[in-house]
């Protein structure tokens, strides 16, 4: 009939079979643990009694990689590293990486928790959970609530505390709890450096650096507008004034520079385009500048020309509006036309245009006052007289003037000859003839001895100012004249001109 086992196996379902070859329960050689609760380390019975593997391993709420030796199928060998994973929200309670020992045990437990901690109400701490009644306090309402003793409040993770940027804030979603959003923000005038949004990550990190709040704005700054200005007359600058631009900081008001470059309010500006610009710094440096320009116009009537044989004298610029041109003449010369003309506003010179004609003496007139008043203000005479025209004085005193008609020119000097007695005295200027009654008055006036050699010098006012009864060098003539008042204007007048004589 067979052996008892071989009936049996013939009779038995093959499922009740299978049940009774199981040996009774008992921990297999490497599980490593009794029966697991849920949030532990789970491990399943080795298929192989005599294979040195450890459990396979399950975490709550985790996830495993492992590596064995072996590769493959074989991922709890002996040597197999696995490396343990939270998912978000929950917190690894023991090592990171398992590793499958020789004993056919993990190298530690692990489990995956729900993140908690302390509950803050009324600045007192409430202890950490332990019951199995749970809540999550998630709002911000909740937290505010107090915790009974059969109910514990398990707080998600929290980041550090964000600091509050100068010149500026954050607005959160959630505070400092995972998953919470936070915004930063800047003052009026003050630029986001940095990342505008960071969250609160599993790791207890914020996702970014937190943000800060620049001055980058330039100051504001508006400069005057100035018009075209016209030069003040007689002069070739105007006065021009503006009241100081004031710069404006668009973040906390406060300028440390303010640089003006050209000339400042209030200067007499010259004729031309002036360029102007402010320029003001912020704390932070920042530059603003603002620029405008001052135009100087002169009003012109146009160059004038001296007259020939003639000087000009010009005030200011020559032709500018009331620039004033005087008129001269060299000796031997007087002027017709207007002595000075000025230029108007309406850019037209006043007067008529002065010539310089060769003097015309007259000597018809009836008295020596009338033939001197000729002179007036216009020539400087050297009166000669002599009772004979042979007289040595006489002749050796005029060759030495002829030889210096040019410096006698250049100082406005005219010789005027008396020679003989009354009743044949003449009077000759140049080559003009005095009649004999007029050259004795001239000699009465002046008091010029009849008998004997003598000159007299006398000058544009008609003042007698020096006598010779002997022979006089040139030389010392000029120099006494060069000492006149009118004389030295005239020298200014001749080298300006730059006329001079050679010899």
């Amino acid at each position: 009939m067979g052996s008892p086992a071989l009936w049996l196996a013939l009779l038995l379902p093959p499922v009740l079979l299978l049940l009774l070859r199981v040996p009774p329960s008992r921990g297999f050689p490497g599980s490593g643990d009794s029966p697991l609760e849920d949030d532990e380390v789970g491990y399943s019975h080795s298929r192989y009694k005599d294979t040195p593997w450890c459990s396979p391993i399950k975490v709550k709420y985790g996830d495993v990689y492992c590596r064995a030796p072996q590769g493959g199928y074989y991922k709890t060998a002996l040597g197999t590293r696995c490396d343990i994973r939270c998912r978000k929200g929950y917190e690894l309670h023991g090592s990171s990486q398992l590793i499958c020992q020789s004993n056919k045990r993990w190298s530690d437990k692990v489990t995956c928790k729900q993140a908690h901690g302390l509950l803050r109400y009324g600045g007192n701490e409430m202890t950490p959970f332990r019951q199995k009644s749970v809540i999550s306090c998630l709002g911000k309402q909740a937290r505010r609530e107090i915790c009974s003793t059969n109910t514990v409040c398990l707080l998600k993770k929290r980041c550090p505390t964000l600091a509050m940027p100068a010149n500026g804030g954050f607005k959160c979603v959630d505070g400092a709890y995972f998953n919470s959003r936070c915004e930063y923000y800047c003052s009026p005038g003050y630029t986001l450096k940095g990342e505008r949004t960071v969250t609160c990550m599993d790791n207890k990190a914020w996702s970014g650096q937190p943000a800060s709040c620049v001055d980058m704005e330039p100051p504001r700054i508006k400069c005057p507008s100035v018009k075209e200005r016209i030069a003040e007359p007689n002069k070739l600058t105007v006065r021009v004034s503006w009241d100081t631009p004031e710069g404006r900081d668009t973040a906390d008001g406060i300028l440390t520079d303010v640089i003006l470059k050209g000339l400042p309010p209030g200067s007499n500006f010259p004729e031309g385009d002036h360029k102007i610009q402010y320029t003001v710094y912020d704390r932070a440096e920042n530059k603003g500048t603002c620029k405008f320009r001052v135009k100087v116009r002169v009003k012109r009537c146009g160059k004038l020309n001296a007259p020939e044989n003639g000087y000009m004298k010009c005030s200011s610029d020559g032709d500018n509006y009331g620039a004033t041109c005087e008129f001269s003449c060299i000796g031997g010369y007087e002027l017709q036309g207007s002595p000075a003309r000025v230029c108007q506003s309406n850019l037209a010179w006043s007067g008529t245009e002065p010539t310089c004609a060769a003097m015309n003496v007259n000597v018809g007139v009836r008295t020596a006052a009338a033939l001197l008043d000729q002179f007036y203000e216009k020539r400087r005479l050297l009166i000669v007289s002599t009772p004979t025209a042979r007289n040595l004085l006489y002749r050796l005193q005029l060759g030495m003037l002829q030889q210096a008609q040019c410096s006698l020119d250049l100082r406005h000097i005219t010789v005027v000859e008396l020679v003989g007695v009354f009743p044949t005295l003449i009077g000759r200027i140049g080559a003009k003839i005095m009649p004999p009654a007029l050259a004795l008055q001239l000699r009465l006036l002046l008091r010029i001895p009849l008998y004997s050699f003598s000159m007299v010098l006398v000058d544009k006012h008609g003042m007698d100012k020096e006598r010779y009864v002997s022979l006089v060098t040139p030389v010392a003539l000029f120099n006494l004249i060069d000492t006149f008042p009118l004389r030295k204007e005239e020298m200014v007048l001749q080298a300006e001109m730059g006329q001079a004589c050679n010899t």
